[in-house]
């Protein structure tokens, strides 16, 4: 079936515009107060969306974007793809929800097949969730089960997600994790994410790897923390040093993995073979679905003489697990982890003349996650992200500062797309530098 294809942008209302602004009100007097403020004290007005198709999204004010967010890097497919428009159209026909374990749809059991090849092994097993965060929290779990150490190894700038068995291992920002620290989890060490040669990294790890550790979380790339890419052979150093401690690694791959960073899986990419492996974002192809994978030998901890489980209700529902077939269906069939990297270096050679032209710019990533480290000048990343919205371009900002412009669109985005949005950026890049 063919794809939608993307239109350029059309702005019509300078974003925020009154719709949008009239929905953000609504929306603030029924949702919990979450964010910063506006420097005056008010709360900021958001674009609302109201649709989507490919790499377009549309805004109540009837703008037309570009869609460099993709939800966060997870629509891999871009919006409302027709073929997974179609299965899930097929499947609400079918079958909504099962029971779980206790009678699971086979809709499940096929994705879990699928899915466990992925995992380099060659024998794995795999619990399902609803977000990259029960992911974490089910590799977190297995590596207790298995090794009996409770101590992790987490990295600075980390995020795993804010749920309680997650948020005590992400440090992107000190304010997410402050409120809650009572009840988080006291066995967390934090060394710094590997950059230039990486080797004050691999000395931090090696004095904070004891027999307490039982786990080494880390993100192959580095996302909401700036899109950082580890130096070559760093990954392989750490996990042969985690093992050597007889810890295991779990390799966070719900951003980074299924292509976005150019490889099914970013980490067996660089040569580095994790324990357990976090799969969500994108696998669902825009529905709540999550996996963690592992071999049969650490995944077999859960059964045990007392019964132990990690499950939730609408884990591996049918309507989900049918779009995540699909998806993964897709990303093989048409190569898109390689497209991804072909796009992406391809991104990244018409955004580098910009590091040259605005000196302090730091470009950075791998396949269709790229990241732009601009500093807190004139408004930061986020002051950018607002130029960018004007021209029709959605971004997210990353980094604890947010001084990073992430740069994450669908696998699936058109290449005239990626060459405007370098001209956008080179526009907005010199109103920031005026701005000053």
């Amino acid at each position: 079936m063919l794809e939608s294809k993307t239109e350029p942008p059309d702005v019509r209302v300078p974003p925020p515009g009154p719709n949008s602004r009239a929905w953000s009100a609504r929306h603030r007097a029924q949702a919990a107060p979450m964010g910063p403020k506006a420097p005056n004290g008010q709360p900021f007005d958001s674009v609302v969306f109201e649709r989507g198709r490919a790499s377009n999204v549309y805004c109540v004010d009837g703008n037309r974007y570009v869609d460099f967010a993709a939800g966060f890097g997870a629509l891999l497919l871009g919006h409302a793809h027709p073929e997974l428009e179609k299965v899930l159209s097929e499947q609400s026909t079918e079958l909504w929800q099962a029971l779980g374990d206790v009678s699971p749809s086979t809709k499940k059991i096929e994705l879990l097949e699928k899915l466990t090849r992925l995992h380099p092994s060659g024998d794995a097993t795999g619990l399902l969730g609803l977000s990259g965060a029960d992911a974490i929290t089910a590799a977190l779990k297995t590596a207790l089960l298995a090794t009996g150490r409770p101590g992790v190894l987490a990295f600075s700038g980390s995020y795993h997600g804010l749920s309680y068995g997650p948020l005590a291992h992400s440090d992107l920002r000190q304010s997410y994790r402050t409120p809650f620290l009572a009840q988080l989890s006291p066995h967390v060490r934090v060394a710094p994410y590997p950059e230039g040669d990486g080797e004050e990294s691999l000395e931090r790890a090696r004095a904070l790897i004891d027999d307490n550790v039982g786990a080494v979380l880390i993100e192959p790339i580095l996302g909401r923390g700036g899109v950082v890419v580890p130096p070559a052979g760093y990954l392989s150093a750490l996990f042969e040093l985690a093992h050597s401690r007889g810890a295991l690694v779990i390799a966070d791959e719900i951003w980074t993995g299924l292509g976005r960073s150019g490889a099914w899986l970013s980490c067996v990419h660089d040569g580095a073979l994790p324990d357990l492996i976090c799969l969500g974002k994108g696998l669902g192809g825009g529905l709540p679905v999550s996996a963690c994978l592992g071999p049969k030998r650490l995944m077999e901890n859960w059964s045990r003489p007392d019964e132990v489980v990690h499950t939730s209700t609408f884990a591996g529902a049918p309507l989900s697990a049918a779009v995540a077939l699909r998806t993964l269906e897709i990303l093989e069939r048409d190569r898109l982890p390689e497209e991804s990297l072909r796009k992406g270096g391809r991104l990244i050679k018409r955004l580098e003349p910009l590091t040259e032209e605005f000196p302090g710019l730091k470009l950075r990533g791998r396949g269709l996650m790229v990241g732009l480290e601009v500093g807190l000048a004139a408004g930061g990343a986020s002051g950018l992200r607002q130029r960018l919205l004007e021209r029709g371009f959605m971004t997210t900002t990353g980094g604890g500062q947010r001084d990073v412009l992430v740069l994450t669109p669908p696998l699936t985005i058109e290449e005239e797309h990626l060459d405007a949005l370098a001209e956008a950026l080179r526009d907005a890049l010199q109103q920031r530098k005026g701005a000053r």
